[in-house]
């Protein structure tokens, strides 16, 4: 019995030790990531931090373009359920031609910015196409946003 419970306190202790050792690399990794200076980044780690935010903010664009869109065509709920459809298949093949473009480049320290690399251009790419095939006009009337850049 004496076992046992010697037993049990050291899985608390490791478990709180743990806990307390994944908190402190999640602040660390948040302190970095705050500090990286994407205007001049100097090591592959910010390069791949920076290269990552320029890619999550390029997501942020296009989820704004697109639900813009939907809104757009709410009454025509064929076109947004096509619209859904093409965006549900440009995911998928955005992660697995990114995920090649990580292949090609696996043996290197610059694989994950050739990935992120990819997925911003890929984004941005959609981003215009949806602006462009959704939220402006064959006449001269203004866009419904601005054109994404």
């Amino acid at each position: 019995m004496k076992n046992v419970v010697i037993f049990g306190l050291l899985v608390c202790i490791t478990v709180l030790v743990g806990e307390s050792w994944a908190q402190e690399v999640v602040r660390e990794e948040m302190a970095h990531k705050a500090m990286a200076d994407c205007n001049d980044p100097v090591n592959t780690r910010e390069m791949n931090d920076c290269a990552r935010q320029k890619t999550d903010e390029a997501q942020l664009r296009l989820d704004k373009y697109f639900a813009k869109a939907k809104e757009q065509y709410h009454d025509d709920p064929k076109a947004v359920e096509a619209l859904q459809l093409s965006q549900r298949d440009w995911l998928t093949y955005r992660e697995s031609y990114c995920n090649a473009v990580y292949q090609l480049w696996r043996d290197g320290s610059i694989r994950g910015v050739m990935y992120q690399g990819c997925m911003l251009q890929l984004t941005v790419q959609r981003t215009h196409n949806i602006w462009q095939d959704y939220l402006t006009f064959m006449d001269s009337s203004a866009s419904i946003l601005p054109e994404p850049h």
